[in-house]
């Protein structure tokens, strides 16, 4: 088949439906098609924890079921303490007139109160003296009191808590009705896909996070179905999606929703029911596919949701998470937002409704929110982040310091507790990260470099910022840096590690590399760091040094943000080589060429060294435990004092 005629036979819908007319037009069809969800289940109660009754249950007992003592104390007839007083004790038989109990027990025959034992007078082993008279079923539960036989212990509708199911319990019930969860079909799909479990995916090989993210997504409020996973093959496609159909409340299929060749989850919904929307004005998620099928007298909403990690995560959480809400009768979970002063300015497409990570924290007063990486294949970006910022479609971005809404994707609580790292990259940081969670401390980083953190610390956009800037000049580390760039602050160093920079060469290092000028003689295919990066400040600083160009070296201008993202590079053989840290070259198996030795430090403005988080933080770099993990690690603290 030509690649024209290819291209006709392409159904292609896709839209730019903003994201609130996109779920109307959703909801809307289903009412219209009559959507109903009525299966049930019964569970025992152990089971019953957050799920849904779907009808009134009423008491099969009276409890307590028999009037029961309230208190220690003896039990008595009322009436013969009616002339009781302080001066003239009304005296009672003890065994006949007057019986011992304990919380709890039932109320012996022939009385109807009880005098807790501390205002009982025992006189001797035969009376007691009673000096206050007492009421009828005074510290008495009688029959009933909590609830009665065929009253009604918890409504329909109710999302069991533990005190609905202590309820029911008293009330003689050890099972309810609730409604069952939807069970939805997931349903993946391409012939590059690979189950987690291989250990070493080859080239053009992609693990399967989608299916993990969308069946614990789907866990969360219904059941999901038997994985399947289909190759790029529309007959394939379609007869997985008729078998879904079958067993299945909703089917969600994943990729395939765009307009490529071997896109044709639209075309197949198309086949089989109706799509309603293809192509939501969101970012990340615009491929997004909803639409309906039928099976029999059954409506079963059809998800076709896009492949990229990030995607797949927006829009099961704007669109299937709310539609399974609402087939399990359950309130939308309350959306905590809260505003932030944005660290790093935006820029957005007009048009769609963006979706910016984020990780927010509370610094020097302030809750500021510095943006993650934004690719939609980024996954781990989403893991990383505590929160997400909207930028409406119609506007072009946001400008550094400005307020925005963020969405947490923490409990606020947790958000409090984070303390925020950004600046230049270091593994070690991560090993920092760990010693504080067992503190309650999240430390999150965001990688912009050594020169950007320390503006961002000036700017109060951050509790720590990891540098390691050289100044060509001097040859010194990091202390012109600051006076450059946070002139009016007076920033604590604290020394977190002493480490070497070099050449990261493949294992074995096959093009025999040892030094910079080798790498340009060889035309070995380099790969740098960012711009304003220590690292590369540094590589410029040594090529100055040895008179080689910025042109000698291939790859100059390929961009990487992290260590162990230019090891990753070298280690899958994209690239011969990068200047980085011994740490990350070990840690991907890759050789290490040794070029030059450099401190890191951390820069804390100094008033903040009293933050409680901050204090944690200095504590654990000087700890005996972290140190025995960082090489060469000091700890000292040297301050810089604002230039004049």
């Amino acid at each position: 088949m030509s690649e024209v005629s290819e291209l006709r036979e392409r159904t292609i819908f896709l839209e730019d439906v903003p994201l609130e007319v996109a779920r109307a037009r959703f909801h809307e069809t289903l009412e219209a098609a009559g959507l109903h969800y009525e299966r049930s289940e019964r569970v025992a109660l152990d089971d019953g924890l957050g799920r849904v009754t779907t009808a009134p249950v009423f008491a099969r007992l009276s409890s307590p079921h028999y009037h029961a003592c309230a208190m220690d104390g003896i039990a008595v007839a009322a009436r013969l303490t009616r002339d009781a007083r302080e001066a003239a004790p009304a005296l009672l038989a003890i065994g006949r007139e007057a019986h011992f109990v304990d919380t709890g027990d039932p109320l012996p025959e022939g009385t109807d109160a009880v005098i807790p034992i501390e205002e009982v007078d025992v006189l001797d082993a035969a009376r007691v003296a009673i000096r206050a008279s007492v009421a009828p079923f005074n510290h008495v539960r009688a029959i009933g009191e909590d609830v009665i036989a065929t009253e009604v212990v918890v409504g329909a509708g109710r999302t069991l808590e533990p005190a609905d199911l202590a309820a029911l319990a008293v009330a003689g019930r050890t099972d309810v009705e609730v409604v069952a969860r939807p069970r939805v079909a997931v349903i993946t799909t391409g012939n590059e896909l690979v189950e987690p479990a291989v250990q070493y995916p080859h080239p053009g090989e992609i693990v399967d996070s989608n299916a993990v993210l969308l069946r614990a997504c789907v866990r969360r409020y219904g059941e999901p179905v038997a994985p399947e996973r289909v190759r790029d093959d529309r007959a394939l496609l379609a007869e997985a999606i008729a078998g879904a159909l079958a067993t299945c409340d909703v089917v969600v299929v994943n990729a395939g929703s765009s307009a490529g060749s071997e896109d044709f989850t639209a075309a197949v919904f198309e086949e089989i029911g109706e799509v309603v929307v293809h192509g939501v004005a969101i970012r990340p998620g615009h491929p997004l596919v909803l639409g309906i099928a039928r099976h029999g007298r059954r409506v079963v909403p059809l998800f076709g949701i896009p492949g990229y990690p990030v995607s797949a995560a927006i829009c099961a959480d704007l669109f299937l998470r709310p539609l399974l809400e609402r087939l399990g009768r359950r309130d939308a979970p309350d959306v905590r937002e809260f505003e932030a002063l944005l660290t790093r300015k935006l820029f957005s497409p007009l048009g769609e409704d963006e979706y910016v990570r984020a990780v927010a924290a509370r610094v020097a007063g302030n809750v500021v929110a510095t943006p993650l990486r934004r690719g939609a294949g980024v996954i781990t970006s989403l893991s990383r982040a505590n929160c997400l910022i909207v930028i409406p479609r119609f506007s072009e971005g946001v400008r550094e310091g400005e307020r925005v809404m963020a969405r947490a994707l923490r409990p606020l609580a947790a958000i409090e507790r984070t303390l925020l790292a950004v600046g230049s990259h270091d593994v070690a940081i991560d090993l920092l990260a760990g010693r504080l969670a067992g503190r309650g401390l999240e430390l999150v980083a965001a990688n912009v470099g050594s020169i950007a953190g320390i503006a961002t610390l000036a700017a109060g956009g951050t509790h720590v910022a990891g540098t390691h800037a050289i100044d060509p000049a001097t040859g010194t580390y990091n202390d012109e840096a600051i006076r450059r760039y946070a002139p009016g602050m007076r920033v604590a160093l604290v020394h977190f590690a002493l480490r070497q920079q070099g050449l990261i060469v493949r294992a074995g290092n096959p093009l025999g590399l040892r030094s910079l000028r080798e790498v340009a003689r060889s035309h070995a295919r380099f790969v740098n760091r960012q711009k304003d990066a220590g690292t590369r400040m540094l590589l410029d600083l040594m090529l100055a040094r040895d008179g080689i160009s910025k042109e000698e070296i291939e790859g100059y201008d390929r961009i990487e943000f992290t260590h162990l993202a230019v090891a990753a590079l070298v280690a899958e053989g994209s690239a011969d080589c990068g200047l980085g840290i011994l740490a990350a070259a070990r840690a991907l198996g890759c050789d290490f060429v040794p070029l030059a030795e450099e401190p890191y430090e951390l820069a804390i403005e100094a008033a903040h060294l009293e933050d409680p988080r901050v204090a944690a933080l200095v504590s654990e770099v000087g700890s005996a435990e972290l140190r025995a993990e960082i090489e060469a690690l000091g700890g000292q603290i040297r301050f810089i004092e604002p230039s004049a």
